[in-house]
């Protein structure tokens, strides 16, 4: 029986490593032709063996190759199969229209849409909306939620409610039940924060949304039934503050007319009581009246296209409710008022400023936790919450308008007490050739570290320390913190945009006492002066660095702050609201005296408000000149006494830029 030639081979190798754990040479080569099969007389040498090549394969196996690397081939490209159309009508509808490039809705996204595609075709191109041909309860409850979203601030008008007229085919039913989809996925996205490009609006608002997918946007409408409405409403923010300026937007627009759905008329003249007109009985149904008036003693049914008292008055009350003079006449301006009747009426400049907080409530996480650290910028004010409950607040500083604190949220990790503080490049570039050449330790206070040819600025801890006693370290993409600061007198000012872009606390002790566990305020006061500390929570505390221009305070009364960084303006005109051209400066509530800790009515800081107004004055934004001509008075150079070198540069009054000289200092930890 003749074996096929790649068994022979295949044997022969399994052979050969088993020889070579035994008997090596000779021995393995006289081995081999025992075992192997005889080749018939007249097949000849596929290869002829090499005379030198030692292998005893290639002397038993004629046609044998030695084995060698394999040729490395491309990995064959993925085959992606084409999606195929369904078998029964109204999935391949579905197939169909999803396969169309005519939009959806213009503002859904491409990526979105692609989304909605991939949830249909994981149900087979099944419709999500209806069933039996009719609208299920689920998209009859969605539906109302759309139709109510200026409620929340929202614009009714970019979720449109698809219409399925009675009878309509498979190709109108697919593209209800997809527009539907894309409506409802839409304002799940809105009221997450989706709608404004906040990139356009500053590169310092930051935070990160929450924006919901396609698929856990329809799975969970379609399976909530009656409650779909409730469900896609949950997407907006729940936290009392979005809910109090919620409630202030409803009052201040006071009881909403009834719904009305669009009529349009087809041309004509305009209508009093007593014409005739084939349009009559359009609007009698539209109205919900009956086909003609009824008959009396003394006059019989009127006719369906009578444009009788009865019309006349269910249109006044239309005109009325749309802000029209209520007169009864089918005027152009009705007729255009019943052809847009679902579109809501203009947005007044005060509910524009509500819908404008309102929507910074969408840029803050969905939960913000039980415990968190909230600062509201332009209100200058720091709040600390514990079990949902606010345990304390402080006066901050942030800032200016030429370096605006970014709003974003992050999560606080360690508290480090007696920082230093290293010059940053943005400063020390500008030092650099007068640093290179100065040989001394100490330049204005400042310890000169040189590593590896490189200079560097560092401020070493103390009371004078731009960064004060003690920062809170929530690790950013701005390196922006919260921190003491030794100009404490600036808290005093109403207007307290004085920082570089951090943030600085009043009486940073007290609030390291609510935020950091088994440290209290006299605890940490013994680490002063005793070397750099690094205390890490036991948890991250989340701090979100908020703007919010109207706000609802804990008495239930709305309060104003300065639009600081010229936000409000360009959110209105990317929102479509009144008042976008400029921005709209409202005034801060009267704050109460400031209470200095360790000190009172007849304490030190009272007995000397003269200096208060000075330092506060003297910590005025200098101008760029200023600033050039005060670098050069007090800027080091190497041919200077020691005394002279030693004076506080002004460059360095706070990490970041450039800052005003600081004021005299207490020698107090106040």
């Amino acid at each position: 029986m003749r074996v096929p030639r790649p068994s022979q081979i295949a044997l022969a190798a399994l052979m050969s490593g088993a020889l070579a754990l035994g008997a090596p040479g000779a021995a393995r080569a006289a081995a081999v032709p025992d075992i192997a099969p005889p080749l018939p007389a007249d097949a000849a040498p596929a290869v002829s063996p090499p005379a030198a090549s030692g292998d005893p394969l290639s002397a038993a196996v004629p046609d044998y190759k030695p084995p060698s690397a394999p040729a490395e081939t491309p990995a064959p490209a993925p085959v992606v199969a084409a999606p195929v159309a369904p078998s029964e009508p109204l999935p391949a509808a579905v197939f169909a229209r999803l396969a169309d490039t005519a939009p959806l809705l213009t503002r859904l996204p491409a990526k979105e849409r692609e989304a909605i595609r991939a949830v249909y075709e994981a149900r087979g191109y099944r419709p999500v909306w209806l069933a039996n041909g009719a609208w299920t309860e689920a998209a009859r409850s969605v539906s109302t939620r759309l139709g109510a979203a200026a409620e929340d601030g929202l614009d009714a008008r970019a979720y449109p409610v698809p219409t399925l007229p009675a009878g309509a085919d498979d190709k109108a039913a697919a593209d209800a039940d997809l527009r539907l989809s894309a409506a409802a996925l839409l304002y799940a996205r809105d009221a997450r924060g989706g709608r404004v490009n906040l990139a356009a609006i500053s590169r310092l608002i930051t935070p990160t949304l929450d924006l919901p997918a396609a698929d856990a946007v329809l799975g969970k409408l379609a399976e909530a039934g009656a409650g779909a409405g409730d469900a896609l409403q949950a997407y907006n923010p729940g936290t009392a503050g979005y809910r109090a300026l919620k409630a202030r937007l409803a009052a201040l627009r006071g009881p909403v007319p009834g719904a009305t759905k669009p009529l349009r008329l087809p041309p004509g003249p305009a209508l009093k009581t007593g014409m005739r007109d084939p349009r009559v009985p359009l609007l009698r149904a539209h109205f919900g009246l009956e086909a003609r008036a009824p008959g009396t003693l003394d006059r019989g049914p009127g006719e369906p296209d009578e444009y009788d008292a009865t019309v006349a008055a269910a249109v006044a009350k239309f005109q009325r409710e749309r802000g029209l003079p209520g007169n009864g006449t089918l005027n152009v301006q009705t007729v255009l008022a019943l052809a847009d009747a679902g579109r809501p009426r203009g947005t007044t400049g005060n509910e524009a400023e509500l819908i404008v907080n309102m929507e910074r409530w969408r840029w803050l996480p969905g939960d913000l936790g039980p415990d968190y650290v909230l600062v509201n910028v332009p209100e200058f004010r720091l709040r600390v919450f514990r079990g949902g409950a606010p345990r304390d607040e402080a006066r901050v500083i942030v800032g200016k308008t030429e370096s605006p604190t970014p709003i974003f949220s992050g999560m606080m990790e360690y508290a480090v007490v007696n920082p230093s503080w290293y010059v940053p490049p943005s400063i020390l570039k500008t030092m650099a050739p007068r640093l290179a050449g100065y040989g001394g330790k100490t330049w204005g206070g400042y310890e000169v570290v040189r590593r590896g040819g490189h200079v560097s600025l560092r401020q070493p801890p103390g009371e004078r320390n731009a960064l004060g006693f003690i920062k809170f370290m929530f690790p950013n993409q701005h390196a922006v913190y919260l921190h003491d600061t030794p100009n404490r007198s600036l808290f005093s000012a109403g207007t307290r945009a004085f920082s570089h872009g951090c943030v600085r606390v009043d009486d940073p002790f007290r609030f390291a006492d609510a935020v950091l566990p088994n440290w209290t305020e006299e605890r940490l006061k013994k680490l002063i002066g005793k070397g750099e500390r690094t205390i890490r929570l036991p948890e991250k505390l989340p701090v979100h660095i908020a703007y919010f221009t109207a706000y609802v305070d804990d008495g239930g009364a709305l309060r104003t702050a300065p639009d600081l960084y010229g936000y409000d303006a360009p959110i209105r005109a990317a929102l479509g609201l009144p008042g976008g051209g400029g921005p709209a400066i409202a005034r801060l509530p009267k704050e109460p005296p400031r209470r200095v800790a360790g000190t009172g009515p007849t304490g030190p800081e009272a007995a000397r408000p003269h200096r208060a107004a000075r330092e506060v004055r003297r910590e005025r934004p200098v101008t760029q000149r200023e600033s050039a001509v005060q670098r050069e008075a007090t800027a080091p150079r190497p041919l200077r006494r020691a005394a002279r070198v030693e004076a506080a540069p002004a460059e360095f009054g706070e990490p970041g830029l450039w800052t005003p000289a600081p004021a005299p200092v207490s020698r107090s930890y106040w």
